[in-house]
């Protein structure tokens, strides 16, 4: 079982990290189970070798002792021994998850971890589920923060709260186009806007590439944000200052990753499935997917060509300041 199962786990696959467990936890908690099964197949018959022990002589009354030819297994093998045939794994971490957010948390075992690096050289999108709470602010943004402030949200209408995610959107949507420093006037740039393979060339600050409102009951409303390059903080900062351009306050009370990549919920394992035949399986169901997956994204891109200015300083905060000029605040990281 060890050698035989530690060859199937090269590769990625996807866990359900809970919220109030911190990534490295997790990772710690998938290597020790990993561990466990590897080490648990039941161990081969020790070899034997032949020693020249001291026996008495049969058929004689004397008490006399000959070296006899003995067969005796051999300990250096044992369990008891040489202790566990595994100790630890190489085990990396995808796009990280915060303590309090939850949601697909991919993971590479193995030489699946440089996989992790394509993935990540890839730029690919990451979906969310963002639940915010209006009427109220605190100091980190988040529901449980300490209070600072309290006002009315009798005003806010889904209809203005979905114009200012369309101004979000828009705005982002144009500083993506420029960390991509693609050619739009070419065919070839054409495609990949229609099949969603325009994205940032470099490292940028977070990027929405869409979101909208799923749904609506003040003062609870729930937004699913697709984005990359993106932190949970920025995601909860986010609400706080949609709330603003409310003319309001809101807080995050829930930040959920459904999507990192090719990897959704369907994909990650629950705590319960944390084991070396479950892992196996799923490293293995997923490698066509992610090679496919990867080859595509990582393909030369044709068409694109350096976009006049897109070598100037750009501000740090990038699109982040979605509505600055627009609605007359600042929206985002």
């Amino acid at each position: 079982m060890g050698s035989a199962g530690l060859a199937r786990l090269h590769g990625l696959f996807a866990a359900y990290k809970p919220p109030g467990l911190k990534w490295k936890h997790l990772r710690d908690i998938v290597e020790l189970q990993l561990l466990k099964g590897l080490n648990a197949g039941k161990p081969p018959a020790p070899e034997q070798r032949v020693r020249f022990l001291l026996a008495p002589v049969e058929g004689r009354e004397e008490k006399e002792l000959t070296l006899t030819a003995t067969s005796v297994p051999t300990l250096t093998d044992h369990l008891l021994v040489r202790g566990p045939a595994f100790t630890s794994l190489k085990i990396g971490v995808g796009h990280r998850l915060d303590a309090q957010a939850s949601g697909v948390l991919v993971l590479g075992v193995g030489h699946g971890r440089s996989l992790l690096t394509d993935m990540y050289n890839a730029h690919l999108t990451k979906d969310y589920t963002v639940r915010g709470l209006l009427g109220k602010a605190t100091d980190d943004f988040c529901e449980d923060g300490r209070l600072v402030e309290k006002t009315t949200y009798d005003h806010v209408t889904r209809e203005k709260l979905d114009r200012i995610l369309a101004l979000i959107q828009g705005s982002h949507q144009k500083a993506l186009v420029l960390y991509s420093n693609v050619d739009l006037q070419t065919q070839e740039a054409y495609e990949m806007a229609v099949t969603g393979l325009i994205r940032p060339t470099t490292k940028s600050p977070m990027l929405i590439a869409g979101i909208r409102c799923l749904h609506f009951a003040p003062p609870e409303f729930l937004l699913e944000v697709q984005c990359m390059h993106e932190t949970q903080k920025q995601l909860r900062r986010l609400v706080h200052e949609i709330g603003l351009e409310l003319k309001t306050t809101a807080v995050c009370s829930q930040v959920r990753r459904t999507r990192d990549g090719f990897f959704t919920l369907d994909d990650a394992l629950l705590r319960t499935q944390w084991d070396l035949h479950s892992i196996q399986d799923a490293i293995q169901a997923a490698a066509p997917r992610v090679a496919a997956e990867l080859q595509k994204s990582l393909r030369p891109r044709l068409g694109t060509q350096q976009l006049p200015g897109s070598g100037q300083h750009r501000d740090s905060e990038g699109p982040s300041s979605a509505l600055k000029g627009q609605a007359g605040g600042a929206v985002g990281g």
